[in-house]
């Protein structure tokens, strides 16, 4: 109850609004009368259905009623005898102006032809297809405009054609090399991001963004969390009034389709939305892994078989589906306030079945075979719950917002592993790997308050302040059983654990701009309080955990931290289409419940990752220098950067023993993170968007980064310098018959790793699209992973093994979609309000 009091607060207060009759309703005054008529096009005399009747009374201009036509263009609207000005409206056309009418009794307005706003037609369609980009004190703006090759994808794919962000194989999303991003949707934490991992954007439409904004500066108004940086996903809201929305079907090879469908109905007073998809998606991966002991090893699963190599070979097939629908509605109190609800639900059903074929061999000499088949099941539910007030008290930017937001989500996990001999070359006969089955359930909850104040001063000067508090909470739930010499499945006790984890973070900022000439400037300051807690609930007792472990653990943590996270953005502008941009600021890298969970995640028999209790939060410094010209048709961005971490993250291998069944110690190799003391990068990035013709159109960019790692852990020192980089184009051409042909194509140059080194990797993406149907209907064919050869390659060495890896986590893709708009005509539309997605800017 103590977190829900600011929600209950804030509804008291707006509660006398909310009840307030209108006048003129029903039991307010007197009897209705009818406006009638009917709306039909110009040119072709066809009915316009989902057109617009809006009545606003003269005497009380406040007071604004309204009705849309039907499938044959007509309306029927009740309202109360007065004086009106009357308009009648439709996407893209004219609007019809119906000044000072006087209705003392039903009326007939008969027939009213719309014509097209051509002017407005062809502004808007250029502004919609094309990429751009708008820098601002803390961020860049890429209105990612129509992308072909990310129709029918995810919102992951798309963040992947984004200048400076890297989406790795695996989903990682990392920002100019750096993986310790906050993800946003429409300024805010979501679950539509997955609760800070990445897994949800892979499996969101990207046909739901507008704009992706990247911030390597951020102000002092966003979350001190992420020392890469801030992503921020707006997405798409309809300002139009009238109905609207799209449906997309897509389908590909090897098995993946789905559906997605857009509806919004805007009226004067009321805007109602909803999205709604389901999906259905077959990702075929692979690996390979070639590990070479320095000394022959014995393993107790093998019944003591010395081997000095392990072969893997790996076939991963993966089934993912499940429903994502998001509805809500807002209510207009007048032109300067409204308030939104919304609830946003993402189901999903995975099954992976991976199945390892393992060769153990000593001298080359071929010892055992095995195949290790592990089947993964995966049941997720997530439900939010948004409320959002906003009242513009002027026109001069006063502005006041408050957000309430309520999340939960459940996850069970279940695995099941088997590993029978394939053959065996030893005189031992009795060789069985017993069988294991895992058990997670992961209960989340999260609830977030926010409110910001933004106050104009003259017409050059802004004020802001604000507070966010974010409430988190996870409990897991994990077990392992394995199987026991008698052949059934017993628990272990060493591995089986309760891990409940809470992350409260309250904040206060305030920050000031100015504009002097040329000059602007933006100046914050951040507070953040911030407690960690975890408590483990295990059979062990204390002293067993801490042998289990092989280091120093709590087990019942309460860690308090509160820091000042100041922010600095400067811009000088040359003119209206040259500037350069400076910016400092601090920020905190806090780490998540899987840093953190000393017990131990199984991705193989011998390989596992374990969390650090110990782990604390990183803080970093950053400076960026930015300089961005335009010219006709070439827009040039650059920026080069700095920042120092302090006890940064860093995840290293080490071999160690576990506890297995019946008490016996397994030798397995153990993934852990840890504090180095300093991690130092610098980099320097270019981006080019060039257009020389109206059928061409040219997107590139690159970014290089370098860093030097400084620390150690249990006694092994891990410093080392790095660099590397990584590269996109895009190129977008308009062929005859008006099909359109976009070739994406990224490249991740090798790097020097903690323990060993990366090589590069190449990706090409294509596709094409038609429109038709008068531009309401587009059909496009993409190929992702054209060559095929997106697939991480690496070598690590560590004072036990030399190994080769490759690993592709899901091969080329092709997709055929279709796509077909009501109302919406490419993005055409006249926007009746303008919103800035929950991030109010200065």
């Amino acid at each position: 109850m103590r977190k829900l009091f600011p929600l209950l607060l804030l509804l008291f207060i707006l509660q006398p609004i909310l009840s307030q009759r209108p006048e003129g309703a029903p039991g307010n005054g007197p009897a209705s009368i009818t406006i009638s008529g009917t709306v039909l096009d110009q040119e072709t005399n066809q009915p316009l259905e989902y057109a617009t009747l809006v009545l606003q009374s003269i005497d009380n201009p406040d007071r604004v009623t309204g009705g849309i036509t039907d499938l044959d263009g007509k309306f029927s609207v009740e309202t109360t005898p007065g004086k009106y000005n009357a308009r009648v409206e439709y996407i893209s056309y004219k609007t019809q102006q119906l000044p000072n009418k006087t209705f003392e009794e039903s009326t007939d307005l008969g027939t009213i032809k719309l014509s097209l706003d051509v002017a407005q037609l062809n502004e808007v369609d250029v502004v919609g297809e094309r990429t751009t980009v708008e820098v601002r004190l803390d961020k860049k703006i890429y209105n990612i405009g129509k992308d072909l090759t990310t129709s029918g994808a995810t919102i992951s794919d798309a963040l992947s054609n984004v200048p400076s962000v890297n989406v790795d194989i695996d989903g990682g999303i990392s920002l100019r090399g750096n993986e310790n991003v906050r993800i946003l949707i429409n300024g805010k934490p979501s679950a539509l991001a997955g609760f800070g991992s990445t897994e949800a954007l892979q499996q969101l439409p990207a046909d739901a963004i507008e704009k992706v904004e990247v911030i390597t500066s951020p102000s002092a108004r966003y979350d001190a969390e992420g020392t890469a940086g801030i992503l921020n996903i707006i997405l798409k809201r309809e300002k139009t009034l009238g109905f609207n929305g799209s449906i997309n079907m897509y389908a590909g090879h090897p098995t993946n389709a789905g559906i997605t469908a857009n509806a919004n109905l805007r009226t004067d007073k009321f805007n109602f939305f909803t999205t709604i998809g389901y999906r259905y998606r077959e990702g075929p991966g692979n690996g390979f892994f070639d590990t070479r002991y320095f000394d022959p090893r014995q393993d107790a699963f093998l019944d003591s078989i010395a081997y000095d190599r392990n072969i893997e070979d790996r076939d991963i097939d993966r089934i993912n589906r499940g429903i994502n629908a998001n509805f809500g509605i807002e209510y207009f109190f007048n032109k300067q306030s409204s308030i939104t609800g919304s609830y946003f639900l993402r189901t999903g059903s995975d099954e992976d079945l991976t199945t390892n074929i393992n060769d153990y061999l000593l001298n080359n000499a071929p010892q055992v075979g095995t195949t290790r088949s592990e089947l993964e099941t995966e049941k997720d539910n997530t439900h939010q719950i948004s409320l959002n007030y906003i009242n513009r008290f002027d026109d001069d930017g006063q502005v006041l917002t408050a957000d309430f937001q309520y999340s939960v989500d459940t996850e069970n996990q279940n695995g099941f592993i088997s590993e029978p001999v394939r053959y065996n070359n030893t005189a031992n006969t009795d060789i069985s790997i017993p069988r294991e089955e895992t058990s997670t359930i992961e209960d989340q909850t999260e609830y977030l308050i926010q409110s910001d104040y933004v106050l104009p001063f003259g017409e050059d000067s802004q004020f802001e302040a604000g507070y966010r508090g974010n409430f988190e909470n996870q409990v897991t739930d994990y077990s392992l059983l394995q199987e026991n010499e008698s052949g059934n499945l017993e628990v272990n006790v060493n591995q089986t654990n309760i891990f409940d984890y809470t992350q409260n973070v309250h904040a206060l900022y305030s920050q000031y701009g100015s504009k002097f000439g040329d000059f602007n400037f933006l100046l914050g300051l951040r507070m953040e309080s911030t407690q960690l807690k975890g408590k483990i609930e295990s059979q062990l007792t204390e002293e067993e955990l801490q042998d289990e472990f092989s280091f120093p653990i709590d087990t019942d943590f309460d860690n308090n931290y509160t820091g000042l996270f100041p922010t600095v953005n400067l811009i000088f502008e040359f003119n209206e289409k040259e500037n350069v941009s400076l910016g400092y600021n601090r920020r905190i890298n806090r780490p998540r419940s899987w840093f953190l969970n000393p017990f131990p995640s199984r991705s193989s028999r011998t390989n596992i990752f374990q969390g650090n209790p110990n782990l604390r939060p990183a803080f970093s410094n950053a400076f960026d220098l930015g300089y961005l010209k335009r010219w006709d048709k070439l827009t040039l961005t650059s920026s080069i950067y700095y920042q120092i971490e302090s006890d940064a993250f860093q995840r290293v291998q080490e071999q160690v023993f576990i506890t297995g069944p019946g008490g016996s110690q397994v030798e397995v190799v153990r993934n852990i993170p840890f504090n180095l003391a300093t991690n130092d990068r610098t980099g320097a990035e270019l981006g080019l968007l060039y257009n020389p013709f109206k059928w061409l159109r040219l997107n590139g960019s690159v970014n290089y980064f370098s860093f030097n790692l400084n620390g150690e852990f249990n006694g092994v020192n891990y410093s080392q310098s790095n660099n590397s980089w990584f590269g996109r184009f895009s190129s977008k051409v308009t062929l005859p018959w008006k099909i359109d042909w976009q070739t994406n194509a990224f490249y991740r140059g090798a790097s020097d790793e903690v323990q060993g080194r990366s090589d590069g990797i190449l990706s090409i993406n294509l596709a094409f699209s038609k429109d038709f149907l008068n531009d309401n209907a587009t059909i496009s064919l993409n190929v992702q992973d054209l060559l095929n050869s997106r697939k991480r390659s690496s070598f690590t060495t560590t004072d036990f093994y030399d190994q080769d890896s490759e690993f592709q986590w899901r091969q080329r893709q092709l997709r055929v979609s279709f796509i077909y708009r009501i109302n919406e005509q490419k993005k055409r539309g006249r926007p009746e309000r303008e919103d800035d997605g929950g991030e109010g800017e200065f």
